[in-house]
């Protein structure tokens, strides 16, 4: 099953970092949150995903097309025009990055990406949340229902603080939390069907075609209490990046020590002008 990420917002709330780079290449402990977002799929065992790029979408290409360097030590043998790399972290990911546009709205980027999910049930989130979620249970949720949506709901933390006035006499003061409605937490599970009720670019998922969905009976939600917490702004960040620094970010689900694969030679041929070069 695929895994559809969306990754081309602008991040305007995180605009001390996003002027450079896209909101899901902010790092959290060294790596990209998207990364973060990949690596709970795969302990799943869902490793297939497509990336919706489009603000400055080329970063995210050139991250992956140079992982290896992100996460190995490297030896470059320039007489040989070689390239070792040692105790190289290898992900068994198949990525394919999608270039959806800079102005498509959410919407229109899964509708963009139909001829890569093809007639199969596939997995859509957003690139800027993380979460603890058992995505079998998720699916086996979602076939259990036989529905063309499931979307997971998730209670926000409080960083607002709610309260009752009288005049102008503040009452009762309390946590967010105490009775609040629960909220969209990306980490869907679609059917090809849902493509029909996309219009086009222009189009919100959040918006017409979820409230069509539901309005026809198609959506149903899980119902999630566990941890989630969506990167929105730098204290986001620092509450994520304070977590990881921790030792206990709850939605490292994945196995922490990691493992490494066998050190990998990459060696060029010659080119038929007889030029050689570095490439990876």
């Amino acid at each position: 099953m695929k895994v559809v990420i969306l990754a081309g917002g602008l991040g305007t709330r995180l605009s001390e970092e996003t002027t450079i780079k896209p909101k899901p290449m902010i790092e959290i402990g060294g790596n990209p949150i998207l990364w973060h977002i990949m690596k709970i799929y795969s302990h799943y065992g869902f490793n297939d995903f497509i990336i919706c790029l489009g603000y400055k979408g080329y970063f995210i290409k050139e991250w992956f097309s140079h992982y290896y360097l992100h996460h190995c030590d490297v030896t470059f043998d320039l007489g040989a025009n070689s390239i070792q790399y040692h105790q190289s972290k290898g992900e068994n990911w198949r990525v394919t990055l999608v270039d959806t546009g800079e102005e498509t709205m959410t919407g229109g980027r899964i509708k963009r990406v139909k001829n890569y999910v093809g007639n199969e049930t596939f997995m859509m989130t957003y690139g800027d949340g993380v979460s603890d979620i058992n995505i079998n249970s998720l699916v086996d949720f979602h076939r259990q229902n036989g529905v063309l949506a499931t979307m997971t709901s998730v209670i926000p933390d409080g960083r607002f603080g709610t309260f009752d006035v009288e005049g102008s006499k503040v009452t009762v003061f309390r946590e967010k939390k105490d009775n609040i409605q629960k909220i969209n937490g990306g980490f869907f599970v679609l059917e090809p069907g849902v493509f029909d009720y996309i219009k086009g670019d222009l189009m919100p998922f959040e918006q017409e075609p979820l409230a069509n969905l539901a309005k026809d009976g198609k959506l149903f939600t899980y119902a999630y209490e566990g941890f989630w917490k969506c990167m929105d702004s730098l204290k986001d960040k620092k509450d994520l990046e304070d977590l990881w620094q921790s030792g206990n970010a709850p939605w490292k689900v994945w196995d922490k020590t990691g493992g490494c694969t066998e050190s990998i030679q990459n060696k060029n041929e010659q080119a038929s002008d007889g030029k050689q070069d570095l490439r990876w």
